[in-house]
């Protein structure tokens, strides 16, 4: 059976990263340590076969996904499937805040349930079935190839759980870092992880968030 292979990335940070302000659907850009970690880890990618990208079309995810299609001349389409998981109503508060304001629907969130989702935004449900949905429909179309997938903590974190059959209340124990480079195997019967977290090519290590 023929697989697809997928290097998923994290876009580079953020000022909101930094401030652990919840950016959500927001389209905010990357800060100057962003656009370093999106040069480097076009430049770390360079000499990978990669068929093509595809990136979230929020910026955060788009320019980092460019800094991979200047260095290996791959083609760059934006795929919504991929953006981060709506947050709603969290959209543009930091942890503390939504802690301080929103008491009740931050033990509901801390806790992952699973159909819960803050007003406006998706539910961990939502956002796992959409992920799914979304690389199966893209990695069907390059099997025996290298695809590039650049997009958010949120979907990594789908990701990393669908390939090690973690369900969305399993407590995380892995890294979401800007800019990391992860592996993963698609075959019709779903994804497999290959390798995790590779920061090699920052020489700064990359910031890691709950969600981008």
């Amino acid at each position: 059976m023929q697989a697809t292979r997928i290097i998923a990335i994290r876009h580079g940070e953020t000022a909101w990263n930094v401030d652990t302000r919840i950016q959500g659907h927001l389209d905010i850009p990357l800060n100057d340590t962003g656009l370093w970690q999106a040069r480097r880890v076009g430049a770390a990618l360079a000499d990978e076969p990669v068929a093509a990208i595809y990136t979230s079309d929020l910026q955060r995810a788009r320019v980092t996904a460019q800094a991979v299609a200047d260095t290996t001349g791959a083609p760059l389409t934006l795929e919504t499937g991929l953006r981060e998981r709506g947050f709603g109503h969290f959209e543009g508060r930091t942890f503390g805040e939504i802690e301080a304001e929103l008491p009740d629907e931050a033990r509901r969130w801390r806790q992952r349930e699973p159909d819960y989702a803050p007003a406006g935004g998706e539910s961990l449900t939502t956002l796992r079935t959409r992920i799914a949905q979304t690389v199966h429909r893209l990695a069907a179309r390059h099997t025996g190839e290298q695809m590039v997938l650049v997009a958010h903590g949120g979907v990594l974190d789908a990701l990393y759980r669908l390939a090690t059959g973690q369900d969305t209340q399993s407590p995380r124990t892995w890294h979401l870092g800007n800019a990391a480079i992860n592996r993963l195997l698609w075959t019709p019967d779903g994804l497999t992880l290959v390798g995790w977290g590779d920061v090699g090519h920052l020489e700064a290590g990359a910031r890691d968030e709950l969600h981008s």
